[in-house]
């Protein structure tokens, strides 16, 4: 079982929640306040770490078993992410995705921190 947190596509009521398989929820959380936060492409949500300038940013925390980690949802994760580990605002540490350092050039972002929360800027550009 691996602890992830999810900001997109995964989250409950969301289109790629199936994925996930039954999994657990655990929590409803945020990030510590050392991410930004990008819609790439307007497609998906990416976290980036930051040494000064990052803020909280919500999801959720699920219980994935490693099997379906490995075959379900890092296999439909765009090829801008990477699986990283990152800190949420409790200090505990999970895995997520993670928008890799490479792409932050090469696509579209738009910088959506403030926001904070891929939901609430989903329904801002609706």
């Amino acid at each position: 079982m691996a602890l992830m947190f999810l900001n997109g596509g995964a989250m409950r009521g969301e289109p790629l929640h199936h994925l996930l398989g039954g999994a657990e929820l655990v929590a409803e959380t945020t990030t510590a306040a050392k991410y930004r936060f990008y819609s790439v492409g307007d497609q998906c949500p990416a976290l980036f770490p930051v040494a000064h300038g990052g803020a909280e940013i919500a999801g959720e925390v699920y219980d994935i078993p490693m099997d379906t980690l490995r075959d379900r949802v890092l296999p439909s994760e765009p090829h801008e992410l990477e699986l990283g580990v990152i800190e949420l605002a409790d200090g505990s540490s999970v895995f997520a995705m993670l928008l890799r350092r490479a792409y932050t050039s090469h696509v579209q972002l738009r910088d959506i921190t403030e926001i904070g929360n891929w939901r609430k800027y989903r329904g801002s550009v609706a």
